[in-house]
């Protein structure tokens, strides 16, 4: 039994827990042999409206997430090729069943495109009639007031000496804020629509970023090379190690940058539990944005890219160039340049090369050759590289004379040497800056005159940043609204009761969770009391 309302007092009919159980099933209700067969158009409305669906958005979304694990864990050729060689090299049984999958290049894989469409698809058709009706919902009027205020989560009631129009031009400057909708003996009013709208932003901001995703790689390019210290760049399609041109990217047009890779500054971390690790890469870069603009320069440093003529070029990693002079068996010097190495070893940069002499004379030159930044001798006896620094630079040669395949007219890989119709003659001592290996039957010498320091780089000309940032930036102000606002619903009722005094009854619903929206509207209805009656409250009573 409830007791009786004095002057002015509150009554909390009810504080309710919004969670509802299901209802339960139907299992009586039809059978297998009595649904209806669906045509061909009723096909296609189900598989649209399942693909259409938050769920299956979600789903998607996790797939593309997962999809993308390979793709940071394993290296990819857009990246690094070097890398992709190195793990041929390590995993050579491995390499070519990841490879068939499209594990070293994931992000244009046909597996992740299709992935990715049906993502896009699944978001457009759940996020945009969403919007619509979100939209529609800003514009209507707030939801009417209910018959029985009291079956509210929360609701209160208590009576006041203050005419019906009294209380109700009250609660409407109380309300302030709020969406509100006068009716002859209530107020409703809603509030929180940003909580929705942050909902719909977030999505619409992340269909958005798909599309500048999709644009960039449409409208943009990517590509590799290697830049040894001393030497320059332009940005011409043969001066590329590799390119991936974008589907609407013509290869005769692209900007006219140049640069010159002035120093390399490759420090590594010399002792303690770090030693060997990388303490700063930087280069130092000599660069035009077009033949006829002045010369500037740019301090090159991982995530610190060169922007020129809106290309930006990323420093990705670093190498070493041994320098070789050849002689031939007449003393000319027909060799004489810096040769790339690929580093087989990330901690050590013990590295691989070729050396290629094609005009040697009568039978052409070629060696492979071995690079130890900092030889030693391991506890097996093994030359080894026991620091990625070059404190000993050591060079080993295994040389081969004949015939290199070069005037074959097909293409060949500078990194590999072909001795199909080559023979070899011997290798080197260990060779350090200086020494010469005279080649066996006068065939010539060879010199290790030093090194110099490389620069993998990476050129991406991507026109959707800017749209793809803003639509980031767009979704994480949407999501911070879908977490942190709390859309909820008040009614305020005054009519005249069979005392003569005003009942005014108030009653909330809020759409989240939580014990903070129960606080508001007792506090709305302690103070919607106060204004109408003169003096503090004497007592309040409360129910649950």
């Amino acid at each position: 039994m409830g007791r009786g309302l004095h002057d002015g007092d509150i009554a909390v009919a009810s504080v309710k827990d919004t969670g509802r159980a299901p209802a339960p099933g139907n299992p009586g209700a039809g059978g297998a042999d009595s649904a209806p067969q669906l045509s061909a158009l009723g096909w296609a409305r189900w598989v649209w409206r399942v693909l259409t669906s938050m769920r299956t958005a979600l789903i998607l979304l996790f797939l593309l997430a997962v999809g993308a694990i390979p793709g940071s864990m394993l290296p990819q050729t857009s990246v690094s090729q070097e890398q992709v060689r190195n793990f041929y090299l390590d995993y050579p049984e491995l390499a070519p069943w990841l490879d068939r999958f499209y594990l070293f290049d994931v992000y244009s894989s046909p597996w992740y495109a299709a992935i990715y469409l049906l993502l896009f698809v699944s978001l457009t058709g759940c996020v945009v009639p969403r919007a619509f009706a979100h939209y529609r919902a800003m514009r209507a009027r707030p939801p009417k007031t209910p018959h029985n205020l009291d079956r509210m989560p929360y609701s209160a009631r208590f009576t006041s000496d203050a005419a019906p129009e009294a209380a109700l031009a009250e609660a409407r400057a109380l309300l302030k804020g709020y969406r509100t909708d006068t009716g002859t003996e209530s107020v409703a009013a809603e509030k929180g629509y940003l909580r929705e709208t942050g909902n719909v932003v977030f999505h619409l901001a992340l269909l958005v970023l798909l599309l500048a995703l999709a644009a960039g790689a449409f409208f943009g390019y990517r590509g590799n090379m290697l830049v040894v210290e001393g030497d320059g760049f332009a940005n011409t399609l043969p001066a590329y190690d590799s390119f991936e041109p974008g589907l609407a990217v013509n290869d005769g047009e692209l900007e006219p940058f140049s640069f010159t890779l002035d120093d390399m500054d490759v420090r590594f971390i010399e002792e303690g539990n770090f030693g060997g690790q990388a303490e700063r890469y930087a280069a130092r870069l000599t660069y035009r944005e077009a033949p006829e603009a002045p010369e500037k320069e740019h301090l090159l440093e991982v995530n610190h890219p060169l922007s020129a003529d809106g290309v930006q070029v990323y420093l990705l990693g670093h190498g070493y160039a041994p320098e070789f002079r050849v002689t031939n068996a007449d003393g000319d010097v027909v060799f004489d340049q810096p040769v790339p190495f690929l580093p087989r070893e990330e901690t050590t940069f013990a590295s691989d090369g070729v050396v290629k002499v094609p005009d040697a004379g009568d039978e052409q030159l070629g060696f492979t050759a071995v690079f130890l930044p900092s030889a030693a001798e391991s506890a097996e006896g093994e030359l080894v590289s026991d620091f990625p620094g070059a404190r000993n630079p050591v060079v080993t040669l295994e040389g081969h004379k004949g015939d290199l395949g070069m005037d074959s007219g097909q293409s060949q890989s500078v990194y590999q040497l072909y001795t199909e119709n080559m023979e070899p003659i011997g290798e080197s001592p260990e060779l350090s800056p200086g020494d010469t290996w005279e080649l066996p039957d006068g065939s010539g010498a060879i010199t290790f005159t030093g090194y110099r320091d490389f620069a993998s780089l990476q050129v991406n000309s991507d026109p959707a940043r800017l749209p793809a940032l803003l639509a980031a930036s767009a979704a994480v102000l949407g999501l911070l609204a879908t977490l942190f606002v709390r859309p909820r619903r008040v009614w305020v009722r005054a009519r005249p009761g069979e005392d003569g005094r005003t009942v005014v009854e108030l009653a909330g619903l809020s759409k989240t969770e939580g014990a903070g929206s129960t606080a508001e509207f007792h506090a709305l209805a302690t103070r919607l009391r106060d204004r109408l009656r003169e003096g503090p409250a004497t007592d309040t009573g409360t129910k649950e």
